[in-house]
């Protein structure tokens, strides 16, 4: 059986010159995509870090150069739109958090921005944040919108008079669906403050009444 060097150089051959190769999945608009080299380099990285990482599921899973070369074809054709540090990025995170080789699905969730990078607070955090806000909600200064508009999709009464056994499983889940969305990239806003009038009006007296009726009179001719 050859080694692992001579399996991946010849898989790494193989990828490189085919001129088959499947349109990356996803839409890509108009942006152009990464250098086709340095996708290839990550992705020669990925999975020789998930054959240390993972030795007994690698080697099942890519028992012969025919299975690696096709699993590297796939897994190119789906994460070519991806840039190679995204791609890098993805690896370490799902050494970090899956024991088990990761799948194509596996890789394209962790290649999504972690909650932290977008200023986001986790779930748990987010909700104690909602819980303790004073009102007025919308002048409170949030850590991200998202917060905000987790806490009024599930009802600021509904937070505020239940425990957190039942409120938090609710909260967790607007929550998680919100910031789908602020991953997806989606802007949240917070609404807009109303200014208070630079000048606040008083009730005019009974003498400042009937001026004014008498002015209008005046001015109408009647």
């Amino acid at each position: 059986m050859q080694d692992s060097n001579k399996l991946l150089e010849q898989a790494n051959r193989q990828l490189a010159s085919s001129p088959n190769t499947p349109t990356a999945a996803g839409p890509t608009n108009s942006e152009p995509l990464p250098d086709r080299d340095a996708v290839i380099d990550a992705l020669n990285q990925m999975f020789a870090e998930f054959e240390l990482v993972y030795h007994n599921q690698y080697n099942k899973a890519f028992s012969n150069a025919e299975k690696l070369s096709y699993a590297k074809k796939i897994w190119f054709s789906n994460l070519r739109h991806i840039s190679p540090e995204r791609i890098i990025a993805a690896t370490h995170r799902a050494i970090r958090e899956s024991e088990f080789l990761p799948t194509v699905k596996g890789i394209l969730k962790y290649c999504e921005p972690d909650l932290r990078e977008l200023g986001l607070p986790d779930s748990h955090s987010a909700y104690l944040e909602a819980c303790r806000a004073p009102q007025p909600k919308a002048e409170y200064s949030w850590s991200h919108p998202a917060v905000y508009h987790a806490g009024r999709a599930c009802d600021w009464f509904f937070l505020a008079g239940n425990t957190e056994h039942a409120a938090y499983p609710v909260f967790k889940r607007h929550y998680e669906d919100i910031c789908q969305r602020v991953i997806n990239g989606e802007t949240l806003s917070l609404p807009a403050q109303i200014a208070l009038p630079e000048t606040i009006s008083k009730p005019l007296s009974p003498d400042e009444q009937r001026q004014r009726m008498q002015q209008l009179r005046d001015e109408l001719d009647i």
